[in-house]
């Protein structure tokens, strides 16, 4: 690894350029006052809570939105959104926030180091599976939406599967979180797509206030209603958003502007998510459509009639960053995490030489997902709602781990979890639990609930 010698210590590239973003911090506060500072150091400190709120609205989570709102139309989803699971996910990764901020360390490494390399390897292996599974969704939306302009999935999916790889290899962190910033900006083309459904405004005003489930609690409903957290809340979100934090350099000080990224996250990731509902549910859903077969983009083709050629193309476009951004987090995340736990050098910081392995399992991972697309005849519809049913399947225990982390006082010491925040902590991983118990006893006795 090429290093710099200072005296007795040896510093890598990877600390020298986390060392200048911090400098560049030190010198924002010294040197500026009032609404300047406030809004320069927005600037400086910003990001990791956008990027994987943004990154959480993945292609997989629009394909689920999309077809919940094809399903069910204007109804219990829209509160169920916005009102529960978008403060549901700030409220968990708040959490990863502090936890980064204090240690200084990323979520891998904190449990093998404090639970022991069973439990290690166990919060790896799931984090490893759900990666996996869940990068396949991006290539399916990124080809889905590349698809509706022409581009066939043999050329699309490689094609994207390129960009992804540029993204993080030219570059450093702070160049990478910004052009990821970026392109996660085109995931509000969501917004106007909704508009030009022209939804009935009294359905939508209905829809928040009444909270019911069309039709009652069938299966169909309870199978969505679990993809719907899956894609809200996710394993991969921690190991990210605690990732991020520490290779960008925060610190205790700067948890307040680490809460605030979090917050305008998670604001506009409930925002995105319903808009994506209204879309379809007030257009497909009437009309009798499906989403189905997306190597064709046969269900955004469908959306033409409704929200002319310029909606169906922005919606295209979004179902195509939403991937681009999600394949970039998530595959991120698997890299930090085995990085963190087997002590490679790890960080966007270093150049590819000074981080082989850390590189090595980024491409190796983009290739497996991208070519398990491109297996022909694969049901990519089932793939993309299962991998969030996966992911809700798999939250509990990461759920779990973080919680003892956060109380650890000799880990956290001011910074450990207040009462509030552990009951509802506590809540939701019962809540998970529940859900994930009345699925299985579905899947093993099916006539419990209506289709």
């Amino acid at each position: 690894m090429a290093q710099v010698l200072t005296g007795f210590s040896s510093i890598s590239t990877e600390d020298v350029r986390r060392a200048e973003d911090r400098l560049r911090v030190r010198r924002t506060r010294q040197n500026h006052s009032g609404w300047l500072r406030r809004l320069l150091l927005a600037w400086l400190l910003v990001g990791p809570g956008i990027l994987v709120m943004l990154g959480d609205n993945d292609a997989g989570g629009v394909l689920t939105y999309a077809t919940t709102g094809a399903q069910f139309g204007l109804g219990f989803f829209l509160p169920f959104l916005l009102f529960l699971m978008t403060p549901l996910a700030y409220v968990v990764q708040e959490m990863t926030v502090r936890l980064g901020a204090v240690t200084g360390r990323g979520h891998a490494e904190l449990i093998w180091a404090r639970f022991g390399r069973f439990w290690g390897w166990f919060s790896l292996t799931d984090l490893a599976l759900g990666n996996l599974l869940t990068l396949v969704t991006e290539f399916i939306g990124m080809g889905t939406g590349l698809a509706f302009f022409g581009v066939p999935l043999q050329i699309g999916v490689p094609l994207s599967a390129a960009v992804v790889l540029g993204v993080a290899i030219f570059g450093r962190y702070w160049t990478a979180e910004r052009l990821t910033l970026g392109l996660a900006g085109f995931n509000l083309v969501f917004v106007p797509v909704a508009l030009l459904a022209h939804p009935d405004p009294i359905q939508v005003t209905k829809a928040f206030v009444s909270f019911s489930l069309p039709g009652g609690l069938t299966g169909a409903a309870l199978f969505l209603i679990i993809a719907n957290i899956g894609t809200t809340i996710a394993p991969w979100m921690l190991f990210f958003q605690q990732s991020a934090v520490v290779d960008k350099g925060l610190t205790e000080q700067d948890i307040p502007h680490g809460r605030l990224d979090t917050a305008i996250g998670s604001i506009v990731m409930g925002i995105i998510a319903v808009a994506i509902v209204i879309a379809t549910g007030a257009t497909l859903h009437p009309a009798g459509k499906n989403v189905s077969d997306l190597s064709q983009a046969d269900f955004i083709r469908a959306l033409v009639p409704f929200v002319g050629g310029t909606g169906a193309r922005l919606f295209a476009l979004g179902l195509f960053e939403a991937g681009l951004v999600a394949a970039i987090t998530i595959n991120l995340s698997t890299s930090w995490a085995f990085g963190e736990v087997f002590g490679w050098a790890h960080s966007l910081n270093s150049r590819i030489h000074e981080a082989p392995w850390f590189y090595l399992l980024y491409i190796v991972s983009i290739v497996i997902a991208a070519a398990t697309v491109l297996v022909p005849g694969a049901p990519l519809e089932l793939i993309t709602l299962m991998v969030q049913l996966v992911a809700t399947l798999l939250m509990p225990p990461a759920l779990l781990f973080l919680l003892l982390l956060l109380n650890d006082r000799e880990l956290m010491g001011k910074w450990t979890n207040g009462r509030w925040a552990n009951c509802f902590s506590a809540l939701i991983i019962i809540a998970l639990l529940g859900l994930n118990a009345s699925y299985g006893l579905t899947v093993l006795f099916p006539h419990l609930l209506p289709s």
